[in-house]
């Protein structure tokens, strides 16, 4: 077994560590609160750009992006939608009317159907797994309930407690109209029910609740496939003008999917990265994306880390399929530690090439898999060259991953931002990180 290690200091001196010896506390800086962007800027595209390039630091506004990038380079970004996650019911008192306790069911992943294509177009039922707020006030043998209005009829929806699987809670939802007529009308899909009845899942370090401007502004300009409980916000900064901008300075567009779950909300616990579970997400990359990647020389422009964790991945998942031609789409699945535990000479192009054959033989037009990988100091880039993204929170894993593209420099990066009045975090500025 091969692990990769990465230059730290300690008093004074550089001393190599394993990457799974790295402490968390290294990755520590002050964010004040006022920091913190609650709402986006009024024009997305006005957002304030830091631009990193080979050590030295300065800054623009954000539509002028397209001018630090290279003709003829791919970019490529996250077209996941976020989703109405959250569904607020009541208990009913003794009377049955809803005026019990407030419990919230936060929709993590979708387990029966398990492939979110599907679950948008269930019609009556759809099993979730789900975290839930005031857990201690829902017994499992009770059945919560709203109504709510749905092409002019009002429609009852239920949910369930069936048990948890790992460290979340099965929730079985249905629903139909009230007056149990389902004859009555067009069917209703679970999507329309969390369009009526959900809630969108601003991050929790807004500290305010959702309001209705946050449908349209907590989600990119570009997002088409549903299932996200967040949003890529590095993409938040594009408009439409910033796009064509790009079109006209010769740089080619890809799309890729990741679902963002909570996970990436999930702080950094335990004293060295090595204890902590990353969290899975599932990923859905067009062959014709690798194809273009290929023709690239295997180098891309990602914008968001989300992109970058889709991109890196299905490096490993080619290494996967050179050696073990018979795996299946959910075996590519890249492991957390995979990266750092293997050595390989095999270049991107060779291992998106075997990934792109592996898909023609299976008659595979959309690659389906999932990710695992955590991406920290130590981590040897495979395809990302740039990474367009925004500031994130202090002892995160997304800024362990800034800090392995960088270099090891983001403390410059982030005093800069610090004291040039930046706004930070999902509504915050944004940057272009080029080592």
């Amino acid at each position: 077994m091969v692990f990769h290690s990465v230059c730290t200091t300690f008093a004074g001196k550089k001393i190599k560590v394993n990457t799974k010896d790295i402490h968390i506390s290294d990755y520590n800086y002050e964010l004040p609160d006022e920091r913190i962007a609650k709402f986006p800027m009024a024009e997305r595209d006005h957002s304030k750009l830091l631009v990193y390039q080979k050590g030295r630091v300065g800054e623009d506004v954000f539509y002028h992006l397209p001018q630090y990038l290279p003709q003829g380079a791919l970019m490529v970004m996250n077209n996941t939608k976020v989703i109405q996650a959250r569904l607020h019911f009541r208990k009913d008192d003794a009377l049955g009317e809803p005026t019990g306790a407030l419990i919230e069911v936060f929709l993590l992943e979708p387990y029966a159907p398990a492939d979110y294509e599907q679950m948008f177009q269930q019609t009556h039922c759809c099993q979730w797994l789900c975290l839930i707020g005031n857990q201690k006030k829902w017994k499992e043998n009770v059945v919560l309930r709203r109504k709510v209005t749905i092409q002019g009829r009002e429609v009852t929806v239920s949910a369930s407690r069936q048990g948890e699987v790992g460290t979340s809670q099965l929730v079985a939802i249905e629903w139909q109209p009230a007056d149990g007529m389902q004859t009555t009308g067009a069917a209703i899909s679970f999507a329309e029910i969390l369009d009526a009845a959900g809630e969108l899942p601003i991050p929790p370090y807004l500290n305010r609740e959702t309001q209705e401007s946050d449908k349209t502004t907590y989600q990119t300009v570009y997002s088409k496939i549903k299932g996200s409980v967040a949003a890529p916000t590095a993409g938040l900064h594009f408009t439409q003008r910033v796009l064509a901008d790009i079109d006209a300075h010769g740089i080619e567009r890809e799309e890729l999917t990741l679902h963002v779950g909570a996970g990436t909300f999930r702080p950094v616990k335990s004293e060295t990265i090595g204890d902590h579970p990353m969290h899975t997400e599932y990923i859905a990359v067009r062959r014709h994306t690798i194809e273009r990647l290929i023709a690239h020389e295997g180098h891309a422009i990602a914008v968001g880390t989300t992109s970058v964790r889709t991109l890196e991945s299905l490096y490993y998942m080619g290494l996967k399929v050179m050696e073990h031609p018979e795996l299946t789409e959910e075996q590519l699945h890249v492991d957390q530690w995979e990266p750092y535990e293997r050595t390989a000479g095999v270049s991107s192009v060779e291992a998106l090439q075997a990934l792109q054959e592996w898909m023609e033989r299976r008659e595979l037009t959309v690659l389906h898999s999932s990710t695992q990988i955590i991406i920290a100091p130590g981590y040897d880039y495979k395809i990302v060259k740039m990474l367009i993204t925004n500031f994130h929170q202090p002892q995160s894993t997304l800024l362990l991953l800034v800090s392995a593209f960088v270099h090891g420099d983001w403390h410059q990066i982030y005093d800069y931002a610090l004291a040039h009045d930046f706004r930070f975090l999902s509504y915050g500025d944004s940057s272009l990180l080029i080592p």
